[in-house]
């Protein structure tokens, strides 16, 4: 058996059982390692070294922790929640997910801050989706869909990156094409999580959802707190330094930068109290440790999987059992991408994985430039939803578990990767067979 295979096997197997995620990655780490002749020491030795690939991101996520919590301390969260219920209350379900997703896609292209705003916007309305029985599955889906659906179409933010990267690796590949083309390449998968979107926000998660702690949670929303219940100095503050945060971050490129931007700002201003720092720093990493400790795990991980060469040998094994049987090269293709993503948890870090093999590949079947861009596209895309170690899952559930009733496997990365993987494929199927 393929060690990249058992370990993908593994770590998913660990993950449904409820089995903590980063032991499930360590698990499969030592799966994949040990299977492809690697011994126990260089295992952990390259598990150990890689981790430093996702240093930046997990501090990223620490210090937008405490960040988000330094801004509900300062009240402004609850004068902006209690304004909310009422306009929300006339809100449909699926108008109301479809709005979410359309906030989560501006986090990619327009306004590049990724997953920086679920901390911020998510946790103040648990009480208001638990009040109007709204699906966390559902607001998942949404926020997942915004997170992935703008970097694969839109060039631009996060998605000329990814483009870029595509490109880059296609051309090294032997397969030149231009940046400019990746859009018309990835139109037609995008529109698969379109597809995804509208099913689950009209279709299965539409139905109120009930929930036994609903009216003590809504009472926290409802009843105004000390001090909270008028706009003050430090409510400005605190718009000041999500504003503050925003611009060093797209000027450094930096979202830890960023963070430390929004928190010194907070602080001097007096918006949060020099006694309060250090309990909205802790309470922070609380909220979002956990989370930059599997993107830790999952950069590690990421590099047993490269060290094994199980992804080489995989591919190798698919394409002898392709022949000369294009849609059948195309399905494979696809499910090899899903598996390494579902894995590492990164279709960035999938794409010069597997295009140095897939483009070889494609050029034997006779794809063009465009279909080729569409199979790397679309095969490092899938799993980005539904993988264990991926931002695009970790972000939801960072905000929807705040209060601790959201399941990071059940509730997040099974949904998600039900609606948004099953079409991807379909659509990268039409795709590669239509450019």
């Amino acid at each position: 058996m393929n060690p990249v295979l058992l370990s993908v096997l593994a770590v998913l197997l660990l993950s449904l059982l409820k089995v903590n995620v980063v032991v499930a990655l360590l698990v499969a780490a030592l799966v994949g390692g040990l299977t492809s002749g690697m011994t126990l020491p260089d295992t952990m030795k390259t598990l150990i070294g890689g981790m430093g690939g996702n240093a930046e991101t997990a501090l990223s996520y620490l210090l937008l922790g405490a960040l988000a919590v330094a801004i509900a301390e300062t009240g402004i969260t609850d004068l902006l929640v209690r304004s909310a219920v009422t306009r929300l209350q006339k809100a449909r379900t699926a108008a109301l997910l479809m709005g979410i997703a359309l906030l989560s896609s501006l986090s990619q292209n327009l306004i590049p801050v990724h997953i920086a705003f679920i901390p911020l916007l998510i946790p103040p309305l648990l009480p208001v989706f638990d009040r109007l029985q709204i699906d966390r599955r559902g607001v998942a889906s949404a926020l997942t869909f915004g997170l992935q659906a703008p970097y694969m179409l839109i060039p631009a933010g996060f998605g000329l990156i990814f483009h870029n990267i595509v490109a880059d690796n296609m051309t090294k590949s032997g397969m030149a094409i231009a940046v400019t083309e990746l859009p018309k390449a990835m139109l037609i998968p995008t529109l698969g999580m379109v597809a995804g979107l509208l099913w689950a926000a009209f279709v299965t998660y539409r139905k109120p959802q009930q929930r036994t702690d609903a009216p003590g949670a809504a009472a926290t929303v409802l009843t105004p707190m000390a001090g909270a219940s008028r706009w003050e100095w430090r409510h400005t503050a605190s718009v000041l330094a999500v504003l503050a945060t925003l611009l060093v971050q797209l000027k450094t490129d930096s979202l830890v930068l960023g963070g430390l931007t929004g928190l010194g700002l907070l602080s001097v201003t007096g918006a949060l109290p020099w006694r309060r720092f250090d309990g909205a720093v802790l309470d922070g990493i609380k909220m979002m440790g956990f989370m930059g400790f599997v993107m830790l795990v999952a950069a590690g991980y990421a590099d047993v999987v490269k060290a094994s060469g199980g992804v080489e040998s995989l591919v190798t094994s698919v394409a002898s059992l392709i022949g000369g049987n294009r849609l059948l090269g195309v399905v494979l293709m696809l499910l090899v991408g899903l598996t390494v993503d579902m894995g590492i948890g990164t279709s960035f870090g999938t794409v010069p994985i597997i295009a140095t093999v897939f483009v070889p590949l494609c050029a034997t079947l006779g794809f063009s430039p465009l279909a080729t861009a569409a199979i790397i596209g679309t095969a490092a895309a899938l799993g980005d939803a539904g993988s264990p170690a991926s931002d695009s899952t970790l972000g939801p559930t960072a905000g929807l578990a705040a209060d601790g009733k959201h399941d990071h496997i059940w509730d997040t990365c099974v949904p998600t990767f039900l609606h948004y993987n099953i079409p991807l494929v379909l659509f990268g199927m039409v795709a590669a067979m239509v450019l």
